[in-house]
């Protein structure tokens, strides 16, 4: 069982474009309100936790950062097609102190933390990554069919009033055009290789850690190994 968790969690991420395209846009928004779930009920909860009003408010941001990233694996796997297995140590049958202490004490809890705070810088930078390549490529590509349309008919590099570049013609929209298709080429390769590198990130982070593979490889090679000796 061990065994077969652990190869899928290690297979190679393939995301799709079109998943990688929409995981990746949706990394900006979704990054601002975990990061502003995790800084709004920490600072309240350790301003608070002295007079104990603060711990229910530290236990909610412990729930709520597991629930977080159960949906995070759950949407890594869904758009980028990148299993990441549960990473969380068993809690106790009884007693809701153990419980609790046990949470506490699970690095994975912290890793969901972390990773909810990671995901604001990292969703910036992917959110502009995109949304600069795939807007310039079609921009450019588009020129020969909107040209006209533009204020005198034609289109103006830098701008307006510095008129370095005259597009107002489908024959010097064409190379434009070519270059646009380029671009977008570029945009599909870097879109895979950004939803990789998250799947990835996503996995080292979300997954389990090193302690708890070298575990499970344990409790794996331990049959084979009285196996053996019988």
């Amino acid at each position: 069982m061990a065994s077969a968790v652990l190869e899928r969690d290690e297979t190679r991420p393939r995301p799709p474009v079109g998943g990688s395209l929409l995981y990746l846009l949706l990394n900006l928004p979704l990054g601002i309100a975990a990061f502003v779930f995790v800084v709004t009920f920490t600072s309240v909860g350790l301003g608070t936790v002295i007079i104990w009003a603060g711990l229910p408010v530290l236990a909610l941001l412990f729930l709520g950062s597991r629930a977080a990233a159960r949906g995070e694996r759950a949407r890594v796997h869904g758009m980028l097609r990148t299993y990441v297995a549960s990473p969380y140590r068993p809690l106790p049958a009884t007693g809701q102190r153990a419980r609790w202490r046990a949470r506490l004490l699970d690095p994975a809890s912290w890793r969901d933390l972390g990773y909810l705070v990671l995901l604001f810088p990292l969703g910036i930078a992917e959110f502009t990554i995109m949304v600069t390549a795939w807007s310039s490529g079609l921009a450019l590509a588009g020129l020969p069919f909107y040209y006209r349309y533009l204020p005198d008919g034609a289109y103006f590099f830098p701008g307006y009033d510095e008129r370095w570049i005259v597009v107002d013609s489908p024959v010097k929209a064409l190379p434009w055009a070519a270059l646009g298709l380029f671009v977008l080429a570029l945009a599909f390769v870097l879109t895979r290789a950004l939803g990789s590198a998250h799947a990835r990130i996503a996995r080292f982070i979300l997954g389990p850690g090193p302690f708890a593979k070298r575990l499970a490889e344990a409790d794996e090679a331990t049959p084979a190994a009285v196996h053996s000796v019988a």
